[in-house]
């Protein structure tokens, strides 16, 4: 008896939209594949980026507190000696055992799977090009979760040894003496800061006239120069207009645009971490007409539908941030929106983070997009100096800034600087998911000494009410 084939939906691409999606598809009843042209499920974001970038963040933290803070809570070390290839090693296990989980949850809520290049041939057909030769899918509906990849400049083509893109970044085989870091968004902070503690000079060029992109331009201004102080040399307004690559080392040229003279750095290693864009050439959209815009984003409506209304694309596929937890709530919509549920995602509470030490984390509008939008706001801010657990962990740099509608008081964004600055920020989605207001915020209990005091201070400050400074 041949296999049935027959699905209610089938997932092109098994990141963390993918996988998630498919899960809950699963439990709403749906007969679900999932297709990957990978050797193991998870996509970017577990295989070489999210999860691999932050087991590097924190064994080099580790190692830096180690070398550098130990002393002071009267722990003497001495002879510290970094063992890179046991660091490589233990990213590597990290990466094996959660892509290993979502195997295991594939397997346990039964989405069929499916390894090799999936393209869609119809618009209720997916064919996977499997090593076995091609296998044809029948779907009633076709999710696109492919993801994304990194941008590739012209004359720094990836070689993933002297020229690497973020996955090269994760395994370098030696720690370089000098590394180059062309764009100073997440991606090229983080690994700038996991190579710069392991003993690399680093320094970091960035187009734009400040750092971490559309983030709060203040708070990034506050990062930047924390981050100069732990030895990352950061150019701003650096436009890069060549390279010349070399067996023994690579030159790049730059317009210092501030004065327009042309300058050239060395390096033993470049890191390009200028973006990425999505990936969704060779899936078949081109020949059955689904429309992308000029930067190859897959166009769809406010349900994620493409022109065919049973072809949907998320993710990093379509516009808006590429974050893993933006395409896991639109792999979740997507799935209650076959099954005849609501789903929905609301594009104004997701949050983004930037995991360098301290960290910085922001959701919801910044001032300038307040002030572009003409809005009236009030403004809290208070410091971790201020804050007891923050002096007891010795990590005191940094704030919380809250703001409000001024008329309202609805909580209109919040931007951490701090320690563990990643999970404080979930307080404030909440808030906002519920319209919280500051007054909310300010009014509600917060354990002491914890560091979410800070939040609760720089809501009271945004009507000058905080109490402890």
């Amino acid at each position: 008896m041949s296999e049935d084939l027959s699905f209610d939906l089938v997932i092109i691409g098994s990141g963390p939209g993918g996988y998630t999606g498919a899960i809950r598809a699963s439990q709403l009843g749906l007969k679900t594949a999932i297709v990957e042209k990978d050797s193991t499920f998870g996509g970017t974001c577990l295989n070489v980026g999210c999860i691999p970038s932050k087991a590097l963040l924190d064994s080099s933290e580790h190692y830096h507190v180690a070398q550098h803070e130990l002393a002071q809570h009267g722990v003497d070390v001495s002879g510290v000696t970094l063992q890179l290839d046991k660091l490589i090693q233990r990213k590597n296990d990290i990466v094996k055992s959660l892509t290993d989980g979502v195997a295991f949850l594939m397997k346990k809520n039964k989405v069929q799977n499916f390894h090799g290049f999936g393209k869609i041939t119809g618009q209720n057909e997916v064919t996977v090009k499997t090593t076995d030769g091609p296998v044809k899918l029948q779907a009633k509906n076709i999710m696109l979760a492919t993801g994304s990849v990194a941008n590739e400049l012209p004359f720094l083509k990836y070689d993933e040894k002297k020229v690497v893109s973020s996955t090269g970044a994760l395994s370098l085989e030696q720690v370089p003496k000098k590394l180059l870091v062309i764009g100073a968004g997440v991606i090229g902070l983080e690994l700038g800061s996991v190579w710069n503690r392991l003993g690399a000079e680093v320094t970091v060029l960035e187009y734009a006239n400040k750092i971490c992109g559309p983030m709060d331009a203040k708070t990034s201004k506050k990062l930047q120069s924390l981050l100069k102080k732990q030895g990352l040399n950061i150019i701003t307004k650096a436009k890069v207009t060549g390279a010349d690559i070399k067996p023994d080392a690579t030159s790049v040229t730059y317009e210092d645009m501030k004065s327009g003279d042309s300058m050239s750095l060395d390096a033993d290693v470049v890191l390009v971490a200028t973006g990425r864009r999505p990936f969704s050439d060779g899936l078949g959209m081109e020949e059955l007409g689904i429309e992308k815009n000029d930067r190859g984003f897959v166009l769809t409506n406010n349900r994620f539908q493409t022109k065919f209304p049973n072809v949907y694309a998320i993710g990093d596929l379509t516009p808006g941030p590429m974050l893993a937890h933006k395409a896991e709530e639109e792999g979740v919509a997507v799935a209650e929106i076959i099954a005849g549920n609501f789903g929905h995602v609301n594009y104004d509470t997701v949050p983004s983070v930037v995991y360098t030490w301290p960290e910085m984390a922001s959701v919801g509008k910044t001032e300038e997009d307040l002030k572009t939008e003409g809005r009236a706001y009030n403004a809290g801010q208070f410091p971790f100096t201020a804050n007891g657990r923050a002096k007891a962990m010795a990590s005191t740099d940094g704030h919380v800034k809250v703001l409000a509608d001024k008329t309202t008081d609805q909580i209109l964004g919040v931007h951490i600087l701090g320690p563990r600055a990643s999970d404080m920020i979930s307080e404030a989605v909440i808030a906002m998911e519920f319209a919280g207001s500051a007054e909310d915020l300010a009014l509600s209990f917060h354990a002491h000494p914890t560091l979410s005091e800070v939040m609760r201070e720089a809501a009271l400050d945004v009507h000058k009410r905080a109490r402890q400074m």
